[in-house]
């Protein structure tokens, strides 16, 4: 459904609550099947479809941030709304955000130097956190 503006309108429903307030309590990235664990172990009856659906939902209208890890596996957590980058952890998941002036001016540099035009960009850069190095 669009409103008069255009801008499409999404309804609120139950499970739609549940996984975005369950995503803004993580600490750390998870999957959509650990998030449906999650709920399931809250007592919640929200299908593994419906909590996939709404990831994706709730990442396209950037409520919430979405993270290929290096397997191929989207995960997701709830993250600041400007512009940022992630240092994630690939053993517990940790995700540090980024601000990155010089990866702004890069990608800036590379899109004009190929003449591309209305550019856009992420920046996932993976290895141990400091606790998962020493262990």
């Amino acid at each position: 459904m669009t409103s008069a503006d255009g801008t499409v309108v999404r309804r609120s429903t139950r499970q739609r609550a549940l996984v975005r307030e369950l995503v803004g309590e993580l600490d750390s990235l998870a999957s959509a099947q650990e998030i449906h664990a999650q709920l399931r172990a809250r007592g919640e009856t929200v299908g593994l479809s419906t909590v996939y659906r709404t990831l994706q939902t709730l990442s396209e209208d950037a409520e919430i941030d979405s993270v290929r890890n290096e397997a191929g596996e989207v995960l997701y957590r709830q993250c600041s709304p400007q512009h940022h980058h992630h240092l994630v952890c690939r053993s517990c998941g940790r995700t540090v955000e980024l601000t990155g002036p010089a990866v702004e001016r890069w990608a800036h540099a590379a899109a004009e130097e190929h003449g591309f035009t209305d550019v856009s960009h992420t920046v996932e850069i993976f290895g141990l956190c400091a606790e998962c190095s020493t262990a």
